[in-house]
């Protein structure tokens, strides 16, 4: 059984990235420099809007299903800090950029993601016992926090997509890695 509930944080994962792919090679105006990634899922002015909120929300969704079936067995902190991570992503896809214009809801919905992501992070360095491991998501986290800081407060880059796939890939590694091992223990 175990084998099969892999295809579970693998989709999770790939679902979201290929649908921002896709959204961005549809989109000739799209620059990785100048935008965020949730200009693609702008619903009244990006033709790719179902494309890359449906990723979103799939991937959001697959994450849950992720901490809580799998996650869960090595790490309850883990599992609610995930399911919440999850849960942001799927919020980010709904209340896309569109909703910027009532009180700027999906800019917080993005930092409650991106917060969330981060906390997945410093539980993950909390919980491993790996030396290696706990000081390399350090430094990475380190290197998230900058790029934000360096987008947030020099506005470099003008646009926020690098610090998003900067913290997105940060991440990808460390969930793989506890998803491995939650594998690992018995249900």
């Amino acid at each position: 059984m175990s084998k099969y509930l892999i295809s579970l944080p693998i989709a999770s994962i790939a679902i979201p990235l290929i649908c921002i792919a896709i959204s961005i090679s549809l989109s000739p105006w799209f620059n990785i420099i100048n935008n965020a990634l949730s200009d693609l899922g702008h619903a009244t002015e990006s033709s790719v809007a179902p494309i890359f909120n449906f990723g979103l929300s799939l991937g959001g969704s697959l994450i849950i299903i992720t901490a809580t079936i799998i996650i869960a067995r090595m790490s309850k902190a883990m599992a609610v800090s995930m399911t919440l991570t999850g849960y942001g992503l799927i919020l980010v896809a709904i209340f896309d950029e569109v909703y910027n214009r009532f009180d700027r809801l999906h800019f917080w919905v993005s930092t409650i993601f991106f917060v969330f992501m981060s906390l997945s992070m410093i539980i993950y360095i909390i919980i491993t016992r790996n030396n290696i491991k706990r000081v390399s998501a350090v430094i990475l986290l380190i290197i998230g926090f900058i790029s934000w800081i360096l987008h947030l407060y020099y506005n470099i880059p003008p646009g926020a997509a690098i610090p998003e796939l900067v913290s997105i890939f940060i991440l990808i590694p460390y969930y793989i890695d506890i998803v491995l091992r939650s594998l690992k223990k018995s249900p």
